[in-house]
C-alpha cells in the first residue's frame, strides 16, 4: 500500500505541461548543445589530424571531441544555480499548488507564475542553491549512515546487494531536497533555513513508510529509464555515423546522454509528483520529533550549519545572507 497515487501525477504532470515542455526545451537543448559541441570538436580534430598519420587523426578526433563535451559540461556548471532557481524549484511550486487545489494559470503565464512563487521564498538564486547543498549534505550523511548498517548485516553476496541498495537510496533519498523545497514553499516559509531543518527532521522520523514509498517508484523509474535508453540507441547511433574518426564508440555515450535528457525532463518529475503525495499524507498534521532533531544535530555539520543560518536569519541577517548567497 503506497501514500501516492500514479494517476494523482500523471494528472500533475498534464496540467503542469506548459512547465514540463519548458523542461523538455531545457534538457533537451543541453543535450543538443552535448551532441553539436562533440561533434565540432571531432571535426576540428579530424581536420587537424590531417596533418599526420591515421593513428594521429584518430588521437586528434577523440581529444577534439572530448573538449568539445568538456566545454558544455564546464558551462553547465556554472548555470545550475539558474536551473535548480528556475525549472526545479518553479515546477515544484506549480505542483505544490495543484496538490492543495489551487488555480494555475494556463500556457506560459504558468512558468511565470511559478517563478514568481520561487522568487517570493527565496530572493536570490543563490540563497536557494546554497539551502539545497545544504539539505544535500544531510541527505548523504542519511545515506551513507543507511549504507553502514547494511555493510554489517550477515547476508551473503553482501556486495552485489550493497550495489543494489546504493542505486536505490540514490532516487530513495536524492529527490528529498527537492521535496523539502516543496515543504517550504506549500508552508511559505519565513525562514527556509529553520524549516528546511524541520522538514528534514519529519523526513528522517519517517524514514521508513518514505523509504517504502521510494522503492514503488524507483522500481517504475529504472523500468522507464531503460527503455528510455534501448528507444535512445538508435537515433544517437544515427548522430554518431555523422561524426568523423575515432567517435565510433559514441553511440553509447550518446543514448545515456538523450536517454537523461528524457529522465530529468519527464520521469524526475513524476518521481516528484509522486514523492511530493507521499511526503505530505505520511507528514500530515506532525511536528518534528526532538529526539530526531538531536540525532541529526549530533550527526550531521550541515545540519548544525542550516541552524546557525536560521538563527542569523531570525536575527536580521536575511538581506545580508541574501545578498552574498550565503
Amino acid at each position: 500500500m503506497t501514500d501516492f497515487s500514479f494517476a494523482t501525477s500523471l494528472s500533475l504532470m498534464r496540467r503542469t505541461a506548459p512547465f514540463v515542455i519548458f523542461r523538455m526545451a531545457v534538457y533537451f537543448g543541453i543535450a543538443v548543445a552535448y551532441v553539436l559541441a562533440t561533434g565540432t570538436g571531432a571535426g576540428i580534430g579530424w581536420g587537424v589530424g590531417a596533418f599526420g598519420d591515421a593513428d594521429f587523426r584518430a588521437s586528434t578526433t577523440f581529444w577534439g571531441g572530448g573538449i568539445g563535451f568538456a566545454s558544455v559540461a564546464a558551462v553547465l556548471y556554472f548555470l545550475r544555480e539558474y536551473i535548480l532557481y528556475m525549472v526545479k524549484a518553479g515546477h515544484i511550486a506549480v505542483m505544490v499548488e495543484l496538490l492543495d487545489n489551487q488555480t494555475l494559470p494556463e500556457g506560459r503565464g504558468q512558468i511565470a507564475h511559478a517563478q514568481n512563487v520561487v522568487k517570493e521564498r527565496f530572493a536570490q538564486s543563490s540563497t536557494l542553491f546554497a539551502l539545497d547543498q545544504l539539505i544535500k549534505g544531510v541527505l548523504r550523511m542519511i545515506t551513507g549512515l543507511l549504507q553502514g548498517l547494511a555493510s554489517f548485516l550477515p547476508i551473503p553476496g553482501t556486495q552485489g546487494l550493497m550495489r543494489v541498495l546504493r542505486a536505490y537510496l540514490r532516487v530513495a533519498v536524492g529527490l528529498i531536497d527537492e521535496v523539502i523545497l516543496a515543504h517550504l514553499i506549500r508552508t511559505r516559509s519565513d525562514n527556509p533555513w529553520k524549516d528546511a531543518q524541520s522538514a528534514l527532521v519529519l523526513y528522517a522520523q519517517n524514514a521508513k513508510p518514505m523509504l517504502i514509498n521510494a522503492a514503488v517508484i524507483t522500481l517504475v523509474t529504472w523500468a522507464l529509464a531503460l527503455l528510455v535508453f534501448v528507444i535512445m540507441l538508435a537515433p544517437a547511433g544515427a548522430v554518431v555515423y555523422m561524426i568523423p574518426g575515432a567517435w565510433s564508440a559514441g553511440g553509447f555515450v550518446f543514448a545515456i546522454l538523450f536517454a537523461w535528457a528524457v529522465k530529468v525532463a519527464l520521469i524526475e518529475p513524476f518521481a516528484i509528483a509522486c514523492l511530493l503525495q507521499a511526503f505530505f499524507k505520511v507528514t500530515e498534521g506532525q511536528v518534528p520529533n526532538p529526539e530526531w532533531e538531536a540525532k541529526l544535530q549530533g550527526a550531521s555539520t550541515k545540519f548544525r550549519k542550516l541552524g546557525e543560518r536560521a538563527v542569523g536569519w531570525a536575527t536580521g541577517g536575511r538581506a545580508a545572507q541574501e545578498n552574498t548567497g550565503a
